[in-house]
């Protein structure tokens, strides 16, 4: 009985402190009536517009920053070379060449030509397999794509060329690269063999190959097609300087090390 007693008290004491903060909240709330009251409204409503346009702003950039992307994706055909550049951005080794990925091989680190910068912000690189049946792999990633390293092989280039076009044709059409504006750049792979061809080479091959699919695909009806944009400007021959994205070329070796290039495309998207 004792404790019941002692219970009740308590609970009595609980309801008198309550009572004393509910006049307290009164208190404070009247005088916050009375004060506002004071104020000619033309202020008032300028002071709360302030602090709503400000609220909005700080919540802006606050998400701005927090969804800036910091993912580059390596993608291009089979053999082209791409998990050589990756181990190579991430190692500074080629890791005595690779075998032809079939799964996205992925990481998130700084360049290895950063290691010794200090507080680098890291990368988030992706190795798309380029195997035909897993290109379409690429689409789960592009959503978080801050640029895209499109690798080519300089050595082998002339005879794939038709599909290395309908492969970047079919990137450079999709639409979230087009809204988005996704940077892409053409890593022209293997410059070290003296039997590679040029950049610019490549470059004018690919136009023209571009072009040719662009009045093949564009002969088909719009239901027949799966390309979300056109590529170029209608009644001029193509040229990569008119898409909406930025496209750049470069030249890189994975197998030697050479990808300041490569690295100097993935900073400029990705501050460090």
């Amino acid at each position: 009985m004792e404790g019941m007693e002692q219970w009740k008290d308590q609970l009595e004491q609980l309801k008198i402190q309550m009572e004393l903060w509910k006049k307290q909240l009164e208190q404070w709330l009247h005088q916050a009536i009375e004060y506002l009251n004071q104020i000619p409204p033309i202020q008032l409503y300028a002071a709360i517009a302030v602090l709503l346009i400000s609220t909005l702003l700080l919540l802006s950039i606050r998400l701005f920053k927090r969804t800036k992307s910091n993912t580059i994706l390596l993608t291009g055909l089979s053999g082209s070379g791409k998990t050589v550049l990756f181990y190579q951005l991430r190692d500074g080794s080629s890791h005595q060449g690779t075998v032809t990925s079939m799964e996205p091989n992925e990481g998130t680190f700084v360049l290895n030509s950063e290691s010794n910068k200090g507080k680098i912000k890291p990368v988030h690189l992706v190795d798309v397999p380029g195997h035909s049946r897993l290109l379409p792999k690429l689409d789960d990633f592009l959503p978080q794509a801050a640029g895209i390293a499109f690798v080519v092989d300089s050595l082998e280039f002339l005879p794939n060329s038709r599909l290395i076009a309908e492969y970047l044709y079919d990137i450079l059409t999709k639409a979230i690269v087009v809204k988005k504006k996704i940077p892409l750049l053409i890593c022209c792979n293997k410059c070290d063999k003296v039997t590679a061809h040029s950049k610019e080479f490549i470059r004018k091959q690919m136009e023209k190959e571009i072009d040719k699919l662009r009045a093949s695909r564009s002969a088909i009806s719009a239901a027949d097609i799966s390309n979300d944009f056109t590529l170029g400007v209608p009644g001029e021959a193509f040229a990569f300087s008119q898409c909406r994205n930025k496209v750049t070329i470069a030249e890189a070796s994975g197998l030697t090390g050479k990808v300041a290039q490569v690295e100097q495309f993935i900073r400029e998207h990705i501050k460090p």
